[in-house]
């Protein structure tokens, strides 16, 4: 940030803001809305797409920005951006496409959407920002593949947990220290949550019971600590991972005591989480070092005897950080966060229910399936299938609550392009694809 804000100021003083597209106005886009509107010099929301054009109207009027055009084509959103003047359009293609579009923000959560989304802008030479740990974590490997290709920058953000998780990486890093466990900070953890029992929390936070699900039964944090593990090349310790729950407000401190420490000292790494400790919601790095100087130091600095050191922040401000990636991105080419190159761990479906066959499986944060993080190698190996791509497969066998789905189970639909991405993902990292065939495999973005 200390170096992106004069660099925004620059901009702004020159008169050559970065100009931003946003597909999806919801809980979060709007959010990020404000921020860039009311709080970034140096940066311009552009336009904004949903597919309920006014959604995206109401998300500029939220912000106080009422000076809006409906754009029905690429070449009249081109025309509104040229002009200064601020787009909305029911069609993401259009921001993908359009000349004077920098960088494209995928806020939606969707998967086989999103994939048409950042493929399209990939293909027409604009950075793209994901707040969206779902897609990052099904498919970000060969979308990265992709954009470096293509010369563009993949990245996921700051502010949600990954991204502030990856910078502190790279600080305690940066200080010598080896990091050796990714770790993320939760208030719960269950299951077998659903819509029914989130829908309370949802209607008095304006978000949907569906997200705030994915939140409270694992899925979302397996995502999300799948995209740090693929960014820093670390693997989990077992599937699912340890997630340690101690007595509400343990210091964080403490989770230096909570892993196996041979699991974190040998290999290269680990992510995982707790339930319970404080600060919620923060985020840690465990790390380590070899050297009785540093470790002389550290312990001066209270940070405890070794031989591991607890590193955390006590926060993630989702939306208000997400501004700080589109501009690593555009003016620096740095990503905050993205995969390293072959994946190294995914997030598989579990039944949440006892399933039957011939059900339809039901999207992420819903009643059929959670995820849970395992070793990439192994879900490829076992032909397990990813959370991300389960939405709408039709079982062809009984599943009992907690059994893994693997792609013998299931009959995937037709002509979904996130399911061509993730067979051209298992063949350019594992020269295979795990998926029974069922289509082309993608050779060209």
């Amino acid at each position: 940030m200390f170096i992106v804000d004069r660099e925004l100021e620059l901009l702004q003083a020159e008169g050559r803001p970065i100009r931003v597209g946003m597909v999806g106005a919801g809980f979060m886009a709007r959010g990020i809305a404000m921020q860039m509107l009311r709080h970034v010099p140096g940066m311009k929301l552009a336009a904004i797409s949903n597919r309920h054009v006014e959604k995206a109207r109401e998300a500029y009027a939220a912000a106080g920005a009422d000076d809006v055009t409906e754009a029905t084509s690429t070449k009249a959103l081109e025309d509104l951006v040229a002009s200064g003047r601020r787009a909305i359009t029911a069609d993401p293609m259009h921001i993908c496409e359009a000349e004077g579009i920098d960088i494209v923000v995928e806020a939606t959560g969707a998967i086989e959407f999103a994939a048409h989304v950042t493929m399209r802008a990939i293909r027409h030479g604009k950075h793209v920002a994901l707040m969206n740990a779902e897609l990052d974590g099904t498919i970000g490997p060969i979308l990265k593949v992709y954009a470096d290709q293509a010369g563009v920058v993949l990245t996921n953000v700051e502010g949600d947990q990954p991204g502030v998780i990856m910078n502190l990486y790279r600080w305690v890093r940066g200080l010598g220290i080896r990091p050796v466990l990714c770790g993320n900070i939760k208030g719960l953890h269950d299951p077998y949550r659903n819509p029914t029992t989130q829908e309370g929390f949802a209607k008095k936070w304006g978000m949907k019971a569906p997200m705030v699900t994915s939140f409270a039964d694992g899925t979302k944090i397996s995502f999300e600590n799948a995209i740090v593990a693929n960014a820093t090349g670390m693997l989990v310790a077992k599937r699912g991972m340890y997630g340690p729950v101690v007595e509400p407000g343990t210091p964080i401190q403490e989770a230096v005591g909570w892993y196996p420490l041979n699991q974190l000292l040998e290999g290269p790494g680990i992510v995982d989480y707790c339930v319970g400790a404080m600060p919620n919601p923060g985020v840690f790095v465990l790390g380590t070092t070899e050297n009785a100087v540093e470790k002389h130091y550290l312990s001066l600095y209270k940070m405890g005897p070794g031989p591991l050191y607890c590193f955390y922040w006590p926060y993630h401000l989702c939306h208000f950080e997400v501004p700080f990636t589109v501009a690593r991105a555009a003016i620096f080419r740095d990503a905050a966060i993205a995969p390293l190159g072959a994946p190294t761990v995914d997030v598989v479906a579990a039944a949440k229910r006892d399933l039957s066959a011939g059900e339809i499986l039901d999207g992420l944060g819903h009643y059929m399936t959670y995820g849970l993080c395992e070793n990439a190698p192994t879900v490829h190996a076992e032909r397990l299938v990813p959370i991300g791509l389960a939405e709408g497969c039709r079982l062809l066998r009984d599943v009992k609550r907690d059994e893994v789905l693997g792609y013998d189970d299931i009959e995937l639909p037709i002509g979904r392009l996130c399911d061509g991405l993730r067979r051209a993902q298992d063949l350019v990292f594992f020269g295979s694809s795990a998926a029974s065939p069922q289509g082309e495999v993608l050779t060209t973005a």
